[in-house]
């Protein structure tokens, strides 16, 4: 079967799927990414669905003109309020994959008759997408969710590791909907960038889920399935931004351990 050298297209609000990003370079160094930042519009959390529809209509027609062979939501916010709508529409023209999916499927695999806790934007939780997934899954986890709307725009600002982030992330994870959980789902692609901090409240009593790596195996997996696999790079990844913003310019470059160019494309002109 002949290799497929179509880039992997890749989207999130803002810099948070950067995460996934990074892993799936690690796990498949020989696929090219074309990484859209709606940095214009973050976050995604504290909007409609409607709207989050609409902009991600307009993302993937970006990524589709690109050329993209797959295109991974790489945001729980779209996942949740667009994945449907986005397979739909997108039809036949590339895979579409959603960063819940596959942790809905490790979580039900590894936490039978446990309590899980999750944390993420008001979007992800009030949609109750993780919990009715679990509950299809395994209905013998037990399941509490909690919107953090203050952590995404804490991070996009790089403004964690200090005391004052210290203090709102121990004041999430104390509510009692948290209460004797055995694992916490990290239900937003910008969460990985505090584990540490996350790690640090819980002193590894609680196993810390974080997504990235878990999705960029289920993409390689998903890849291989319908052999779609690329053998070599072809090309340098592409980053686009409907907004330049230095926040974004600092976390990718953070990253991906050097200078990334960024390239701005609106989605409305």
């Amino acid at each position: 079967m002949s290799a497929d050298h179509r880039p992997i297209g890749v989207f999130d609000s803002g810099m948070g799927g950067l995460t996934v990003a990074h892993a799936i370079s690690k796990v498949l160094p020989e696929e090219r990414l074309v990484y859209f930042g709606d940095s214009a519009h973050l976050p995604y959390g504290d909007k409609s669905a409607a709207t989050i529809q609409a902009y991600s209509i307009k993302i993937c027609d970006v990524l589709l003109q690109k050329g993209c062979k797959l295109i991974l939501i790489a945001c729980n916010s779209a996942s949740a309020a667009a994945f449907e709508l986005i397979k739909a529409y997108v039809g036949t023209k590339a895979e579409v994959m959603n960063v819940i999916d596959p942790v809905v499927a490790h979580t039900a695999e590894h936490y039978a008759g446990k309590k899980v806790g999750l944390i993420g934007t008001k979007q992800t939780v009030g949609s109750g997408v993780y919990d009715y997934q679990l509950g299809l899954r395994d209905a013998s986890i037990e399941f509490g969710g909690l919107a953090t709307p203050l952590l995404v725009p804490m991070i996009e600002e790089h403004f964690y590791s200090n005391q004052i982030s210290e203090a709102i992330i121990n004041e999430y994870l104390s509510n009692q909907l948290l209460e004797k959980i055995n694992a916490l789902i990290l239900g937003c692609t910008h969460y990985p960038l505090i584990k540490n901090e996350i790690d640090n409240y819980y002193q590894g009593t609680v196993d810390v889920i974080d997504a990235s790596m878990i999705v960029a195996h289920a993409l390689k997996n998903l890849l291989e399935d319908k052999g779609m696999l690329a053998d070599k790079r072809a090309g340098a990844n592409e980053f686009l931004v409907s907004d330049i913003t230095p926040s974004f310019e600092k976390a990718a470059e953070m990253f991906f351990h050097a200078k990334v160019p960024l390239t701005k494309h609106m989605l409305w002109e």
